[in-house]
């Protein structure tokens, strides 16, 4: 499996080649397997890039109208939009695994803050006051919001280590592990599209009577399935970052799938599913301007085959985040930022020819003209616009 290969069916099976667009949010979000969220202003961005004439209207719409997508923490304790009916494996297998481990965290420090002799006991009792109140509730509720219904919720403990130690609000862990089990499921942004503004309530009031869970290993599966057809060839250590799971999950996880195993370019060992072994063919030339934590930007533990040359410090953190990119036919070549009346401009962190310069120039026009002047600022985008020299 080659590398141009590799980009080739990134480019097909991402949306991002013009021939190969999804026709709605849901079917990208589907193609993608997941869309990441930590980054409000990503999804709709997300989308935009790979679902033509796509509005903030049609994403919010699939929120939270029509509900057939979902805002879920999941994989590597990340929040992620997925489609309605993977819900059930993301709770099943990464959402359990971070629940656990978010209740030890929340349990442990709420003894230490003295709040409570017995940290689970405490949760518990926290856990069905939270949820009477939501679910008597007709809207849903903001994090204020419930700590003002719940005084319990409006402790505080600490969080961190050291000098970096500091307090916060008890509510917060809380709906994060409430929200990993699944009992409570994130509703409208109450914001604008760009702006984080959460709202809670309940599973059954927002989505109706959930579907039974299949077990952790079926959950794992399922995702696997779907991402080696997103992503593959992945190798394993791809898929253990992306799920955020132990090796042997991973490894049963594509067992179960019958994966089968492919070498690539570099001699590494990786994964494709057994009925998508044959070429895609490469797409008609194409560009990307992708957001932070685009879902194909980090789709990958091992990203050499889509970077240029010398891109990697221009896109990536130390973490491996990945804040916003340029791409053209499957490698990153550079990313964009906005100047102060929002206008995009594309910043070449490696050599492009014409051709692909005014490709990422005409898609630098297409996303000012949508963004119509709002500015999508983060830490990620500070940190390029400081570090990355302009054309």
């Amino acid at each position: 499996m080659t590398d141009e290969e590799r980009r080739s069916r990134l480019g097909v099976r991402h949306g991002l080649a013009p021939s190969t667009r999804y026709a709605d949010p849901v079917a990208a979000a589907t193609g993608l397997t997941a869309l990441h969220t930590t980054e409000v202003a990503s999804v709709p961005l997300s989308l935009r890039a790979r679902v033509d004439g796509v509005t903030v209207d049609d994403v919010r719409g699939a929120l939270e109208r029509d509900r057939s997508l979902v805002v879920q923490l999941g994989m590597r304790r990340t929040l992620w939009t997925v489609p309605r009916d993977l819900r059930a494996a993301v709770l099943a297998g990464p959402a359990a695994r971070v629940a656990e481990a978010e209740l030890r965290r929340l349990a442990k420090d709420v003894e230490e803050a003295g709040l409570a002799a017995d940290g689970l006991r405490w949760f518990a009792g926290v856990r069905d006051a939270t949820l009477e109140h939501l679910a008597a509730h007709p809207e849903p509720l903001s994090v204020p919001q419930l700590r003002a219904a719940v005084p319990a919720l409006s402790a505080r403990v600490v969080r961190g280590t050291g000098r970096w130690t500091t307090p916060v609000w008890v509510a917060t862990p809380v709906t994060t592990v409430l929200g990993a089990r699944g009992d409570l499921v994130r509703g409208p942004n109450a914001g604008e599209w760009w702006q984080p503004r959460p709202t809670w309530t309940t599973t059954e009031r927002w989505l109706g009577t959930p579907p039974p869970l299949p077990t952790a290993q079926e959950g794992y599966a399922e995702l696997v399935r779907r991402w080696l057809w997103t992503c593959g060839p992945g190798t394993e250590d791809d898929l253990v970052w992306w799920l955020g799971s132990t090796r042997g999950a991973a490894r049963a996880a594509l067992a179960q799938v019958e994966a089968v195993e492919v070498r690539l370019e570099d001699g590494a060992p990786a994964y494709l599913l057994p009925d998508d072994l044959e070429p895609v063919g490469a797409p008609e030339r194409w560009a990307a301007l992708l957001p932070t934590l685009d879902p194909t930007t980090m789709g990958w533990r091992h990203r050499e085959f889509h970077l240029a040359d010398g891109v990697r410090p221009g896109v990536y953190d130390s973490a491996g985040n990945g804040a916003t990119t340029a791409w053209c036919d499957g490698r990153v070549v550079g990313c964009w930022v906005q100047d102060e009346a929002g206008v995009v401009e594309v910043v070449p962190l490696a050599d492009v020819d014409r051709a692909s310069r005014r490709l990422l120039d005409a898609e630098a026009g297409r996303l000012t003209r949508w963004l119509d002047g709002v500015r999508v600022t983060n830490a990620y985008t500070a940190r390029q616009r400081k570090s990355a020299p302009l054309p």
